[in-house]
């Protein structure tokens, strides 16, 4: 119970400390401007519904696309956000000695790294959830398109957040925080490459190249539920059309089996852990 209360008290601080950070003030200019951004381009895609450039029906399928779209653009953010303050909030206290001088207290190693991580997945979570649900309801007041599974979608992309901070907060353990935020986005960008080839490949029917991606996402989870949370997002008549969505990197194929999902959480649980053991063994 002591080390309960003394990892959701880490959380409430690691909260604290994280709405101070110039990263999240970055964060919410970057997704205001994407909002805006997209605001516009879907305004004028409305515009042009009921024209002879665009059916009901098109404009639908357009505004799914092009959702999926400026979700990836939200997704990217997520992970330069989330890589970047989670580095520096555990890797930054250990070199400045702050984690030295609460550990001095009877407080275990494990209920201080619990609770930065409870931390970092409410705000990263909050974040997606909270961004992704503005995008979803400029497009319902611009074009009229609602997405068929939109909690799916957004619970999907906070555990794609979470997967990413969970590997930073790894790395931090062992390397200084700049370099973890780096090597985890650079991760998170090289898996979504190779989600990208494994589709070409799958719709070359090369199982070799196409292999590429399915491994890639089991080292990786990011690009899984990235894929998972587009189909939970585009409109189903897409699915319908059938051929040509395997290398289409904006659009999803099928819907996640549980088994993946139950993956992405012994990977998440397996990779906390390494970091647990990292962090109790690390000289401080």
């Amino acid at each position: 119970m002591t080390t309960v209360r003394t990892a959701l008290t880490m959380a409430a601080l690691t909260l604290r400390e994280a709405s101070r950070r110039r990263v999240l003030l970055a964060l919410a200019g970057l997704t205001v401007v994407l909002l805006a951004l997209s605001g516009w381009g879907f305004s004028r895609l409305a515009a042009e519904t009921g024209t002879a450039a665009l059916t009901t029906g098109e404009s639908r399928l357009a505004a799914s696309v092009l959702l999926n779209l400026v979700m990836f653009g939200f997704s990217l953010i997520a992970a330069l956000g989330t890589a970047f303050l989670a580095g520096p909030t555990l890797a930054g206290e250990i070199e400045s000695g702050v984690a030295l001088a609460v550990l001095a207290r009877p407080v275990r190693r494990t209920a201080l790294l619990l609770g930065k991580w409870l931390g970092l997945v409410v705000a990263g979570s909050g974040f997606v959830v909270l961004a992704g649900l503005a995008q979803c309801l400029v497009v319902r007041w611009t074009v009229g398109y609602w997405p068929p599974q939109p909690a799916a979608a957004l619970a999907l992309l906070a555990a794609q957040t979470v997967v990413l901070l969970t590997l930073a907060l790894l790395l931090s353990t062992v390397i200084s925080p700049m370099a973890s935020g780096v090597v985890a986005v650079g991760l998170f960008g090289a898996t979504w490459v190779a989600g990208v080839v494994g589709g070409i490949g799958a719709a070359l029917g090369n199982d070799g190249v196409a292999r590429v991606g399915a491994v890639s996402r089991m080292l990786l989870p990011t690009d899984g539920l990235w894929r998972g949370a587009m189909y939970a997002l585009q409109d189903p008549a897409l699915t319908r059309l059938g051929g040509g969505l395997e290398g289409n990197p904006f659009l999803g194929e099928a819907p996640l089996t549980p088994a993946y999902l139950v993956w992405a959480a012994i990977w998440v649980a397996m990779i906390w852990g390494l970091a647990a053991v990292s962090f109790v063994r690390k000289d401080l």
